[in-house]
């Protein structure tokens, strides 16, 4: 009972640190495109499966989701041009360290239309770093069905989706380092 309290505690404050602000689609004054004619329909829903999908990393070596089964996965998309998306990089970076060794994956996946050039100018520029990926065709990011970034998915170990977060938000709080240590016991 006492374990089912501090879950449901730790959902909440998860979903509690969420900021609903973020990015369009497209930088700014550009136009959202609608999805494309025979897209599938967005499957991404929290306690449904993870849609399968394969993205290409910086380094030019392809990974696939289902490939990391057995581990906590934290899929977010965001863009190098997007003030809360940069503004929660620096605690995605904190987080990542801090579950280091541990049955967790972190896919940053871009959206930018620059592809590889703009993330890695932008970490570059930044001194930032984290596991990156490109979707700069925006075909992930339509099967999960995001209207804008930051947007973010816990995928527990089993691929099954457990909370989608909208907006940037701090990755390094106590609160869910526990969340994700607690779905990585599971």
């Amino acid at each position: 009972m006492k374990r089912l309290i501090i879950m449901s505690a730790a959902a909440l404050v998860l979903a509690g640190l969420t900021i609903v602000t973020g990015c369009d689609r497209k930088k700014s004054g550009e136009k959202s495109s609608p999805p494309a004619a025979g897209d599938p329909a967005p499957a991404a829903t929290e306690g449904g499966v993870a849609p399968d999908f394969t993205v290409l990393g910086l380094d030019g070596k392809r990974v696939q989701l289902s490939s990391f089964r057995g581990k906590v996965v934290m899929v977010n998309f965001w863009a190098t041009w997007c003030p809360p998306c940069k503004e929660e990089i620096p605690s995605m970076m904190k987080l990542n360290k801090s579950l280091e060794g541990k049955p967790f994956q972190m896919l940053a996946i871009s959206i930018d239309d620059g592809g590889k050039d703009a993330v890695e100018k932008y970490f570059r520029s930044s001194g930032y770093s984290l596991p990156a990926y490109l979707d700069a065709d925006g075909a992930v990011s339509r099967v999960y069905g995001t209207t804008g970034v930051p947007e973010t998915f816990i995928v527990d170990r089993a691929g099954v989706i457990r909370k989608k977060i909208v907006g940037g938000m701090d990755w390094s709080s106590p609160d869910v380092l526990a969340y994700m240590n607690d779905l990585m016991t599971k």
